[in-house]
């Protein structure tokens, strides 16, 4: 018999209470306004906290930026996953998981780039970068695993090419370049980059 799941207590309440607030306050004021232009004191305003305890749950504003797209990432990534299952080609399967990642960062594009750009060169020892760090992994893992699928990639290496497809990815979705493209025009670009890398 398993024993009852613990209820969390008074402190342990407060403080998700607390994080939920922030996590929803910098969210709205970085979809309204960017980024760039939101200041940690108006998000802890807006979350009814002082600074000194916005600071316990993330230290710079950066950190602020990786809480709330990890959540949006996260859920991307779980329908991008879904939908591979159902995919017959490889290259479809890929292109299903990495969709909706490319839609979720360009929400408010500015936001996607900034948050792209602190995975890659931010501090992996802060909490919400490690987090960060190990939904790009399971991305990778996914690709992997699509690729899996037919024996001549796996003759080349599935982890490999996947870091690869991560790359492409990363690069397509904070280049300066694609900024007036639609999520769709991105999407395919990215698409007739991973088919090159295939041979396909």
């Amino acid at each position: 018999m398993q024993p009852a799941p613990q209820t969390l207590g008074r402190r342990e309440r407060n403080k998700q209470e607390k994080l939920d607030r922030i996590t929803a306050a910098a969210r709205e004021l970085f979809t309204q306004y960017g980024v760039d232009e939101v200041t940690t004191q108006q998000v802890a305003e807006k979350a009814d906290v002082g600074s000194g305890t916005l600071f316990l749950y993330a230290k710079t504003k950066a950190e602020l930026l990786l809480l709330v797209h990890n959540v949006k990432y996260a859920q991307a990534l779980d329908v991008g996953i879904a939908a591979a299952a159902k995919k017959k080609s490889v290259l479809d399967a890929v292109m299903a998981i990495i969709q909706p990642i490319v839609e979720c960062n360009r929400v408010q594009i500015e936001n996607g780039r900034t948050y792209l750009k602190e995975i890659v060169f931010g501090d992996p020892s802060e909490p919400h970068h490690a987090e960060a760090l190990s939904l790009t992994l399971r991305t990778e893992e996914a690709i992997a695993e699509a690729f899996s699928r037919d024996a001549q990639l796996v003759a080349r290496g599935p982890q490999q090419l996947a870091r690869i497809v991560s790359s492409i990815m990363f690069i397509n979705m904070t280049s300066s370049a694609n900024i007036e493209m639609t999520d769709a025009q991105v999407g395919n670009q990215i698409r007739d980059q991973i088919s090159v890398l295939l041979g396909a």
